[in-house]
């Protein structure tokens, strides 16, 4: 795999690069190349697992609100449970990461996926159902915000190729959920509690390559230690480990990257949740069969998985990643103005479109790791733009459930999601300057 070394700063001169990617905790160690392969494997697999719980639902999204009840504007909610989550929980990783290891965390993230994934079909009730999702996702979103931070530590001399490799396992995991969640319910005996559980059995195939990790806490963790080549951690007493969202200069959220970084994920995090919770049922609502409108949204999520690898490597080689963020916000546009126009007749097209827009998702991971300078100060700023992203995102879902069903139609939804594409065009543009939180921060 060659190098990327241009991953970690634009401005090559700002940073000086290890030959060899090793992560430190302190001295220099030399890293068996089999607990580095494992890394590897464990980030796919893990990233294969971070979206099932969500597209899996979305594809039977009618079957489970026939199933259990729930109205429109419930269902709205059970489609911005996961960014809730992805808030609540995620501001957590940092100080788990730092108190058991990073490896150790996301291994337990799994876990939790899995026992979520096998209770919540079988909860009885709204209540239930949602509790279990929140298990699931807490394990999400634990996972999303450190594998950013285990890439920077473990491959920093390749940020961009392996975020564009776990990227890629992300959107194969989201379309694979996506494209077989119903054909399977079929298959066992038309159940959609049957369709949901089998993405419990993955996500405990992504608990073993962890598990070598679990006892390994200084070398398995990224939130207290810089990225090798970059100078040592500053001493806890300087605040340098005491918060997760705190550097040598003070709170990140002095940071107008940081900022830029979270409003900018927090509305392509909206859009996603969107289109993974509402696009079958959109296309159901136009005349287009169950089946096929599981596959489309397969198709829109699985062309994440080659332009999931292809865009971080391209935006790490761009001093300003501005102009990709406007690219993809327009492809976005066009494919909500298509589902509105004429939601059947072109749905293939549509779907191709958004599933190119959704690719903001691995353009801001990959920002996460090119704003900043150190292996401590990427799970700050994943975690900061994670969680108030998520945040940003949560009404997003809701609101478009409520809309749909006092509306009744697709119209006025859509033409929120296309407003909201507006802001985030502007702010993709901010967030891909050429610039570092620690210098904005004075660290």
């Amino acid at each position: 795999m060659a190098d990327d070394t241009s991953t970690l700063s634009p401005d090559r001169s700002t940073a000086t690069e290890p030959s060899r990617p090793q992560p430190t905790d302190g001295p220099q160690q030399a890293v068996p190349g089999w607990l580095t392969r494992l890394v590897v494997v464990g980030l796919v697999l893990a990233a294969l697992n971070l979206r099932p719980a969500i597209t899996s639902l979305g594809a039977l999204l009618e079957e489970v609100r026939d199933g259990l009840g729930m109205s429109g504007t419930v269902a709205g909610l059970l489609t911005s449970v996961p960014p809730l989550c992805f808030a609540v929980f995620g501001v957590a990783a940092p100080r788990l990461a730092r108190r058991w290891g990073a490896g150790a965390v996301v291994g337990a993230g799994m876990a939790a996926i899995a026992t979520g994934l096998l209770i919540r079909p079988f909860a009885g009730s709204t209540g239930g159902f949602l509790a279990a999702s929140a298990l699931a996702l807490a394990g999400i979103a634990v996972s999303n915000v450190l594998m950013p931070a285990i890439v920077k530590r473990w491959f920093p001399d390749r940020v961009g190729t392996m975020t564009g490799l776990y990227s890629m396992g992300l959107a194969l995991g989201t379309a694979l959920a996506a494209a077989v969640t119903v054909p399977v319910a079929g298959v066992l005996g038309d159940s959609w509690r049957m369709g949901l559980v089998v993405w419990a059995f993955p996500a405990l195939l992504a608990v073993v390559p962890w598990l070598p990790l679990v006892r390994d806490r200084n070398r398995g963790s990224a939130a207290d230690a810089p990225a090798p080549g970059q100078g040592e951690a500053p001493a806890p007493g300087r605040g340098e480990a005491g918060d997760g969202s705190r550097s040598a200069g003070g709170s990140i959220a002095r940071s107008r990257t940081a900022w830029a970084l979270a409003c900018f994920f927090g509305l392509q995090a909206t859009a996603a949740y969107i289109t993974m919770g509402w696009m079958p049922q959109i296309f159901r609502d136009a005349g287009v069969p169950a089946a096929t409108s599981g596959v489309l949204l397969a198709v829109a999520m699985g062309l994440g998985v080659p332009l999931s690898f292809v865009l971080p490597r391209l935006a790490a080689r761009m001093r300003n990643q501005g102009l990709l963020a406007m690219a993809l916000g327009i492809c976005g546009l066009t494919g909500y103005a298509g589902l509105y126009l004429a939601p059947a007749a072109g749905a293939w097209g549509w779907a191709l479109l958004l599933g190119v827009s959704n690719c903001a998702f691995p353009l801001v991971l990959t920002l996460i790791g090119m704003r900043t300078r150190t292996g401590a100060a990427v799970v700050r700023l994943s975690a900061f733009a994670q969680s108030v992203g998520y945040l940003i995102s949560i009404p997003g879902p809701l609101l478009i459930g409520v809309l749909y069903q006092h509306s009744g139609g697709w119209g006025l939804p859509l033409a929120l999601m296309a407003c909201l594409m507006v802001p985030q065009i502007g702010l993709g543009l901010l967030a891909g300057r050429n610039r570092f939180v620690e210098d904005e921060l004075g660290g």
